[in-house]
């Protein structure tokens, strides 16, 4: 896992947590609620490919 996969999460965590902010202040709580939720699939799905690719070198690594 690079370091740049981590920055990238981080990235992804900053802007949602602005758009989370803006969205709270103008009075739109549903729809910063639906940002945090679209962010945090988004970092899931970055998070599974990650382990999907773990998971073949393992299974490579023993012969499996």
């Amino acid at each position: 896992m690079d370091v740049d996969f981590i920055f990238k999460i981080a990235a992804i965590g900053i802007i949602v947590a602005v758009l989370n902010q803006l969205l709270v202040r103008s009075g739109r709580e549903d729809q910063a609620m639906m940002t945090n939720l679209a962010g945090l699939i988004v970092v899931l799905m970055m998070i599974i490919q990650q382990i999907d690719t773990l998971f073949k070198t393992i299974k490579s690594l023993f012969g499996l």
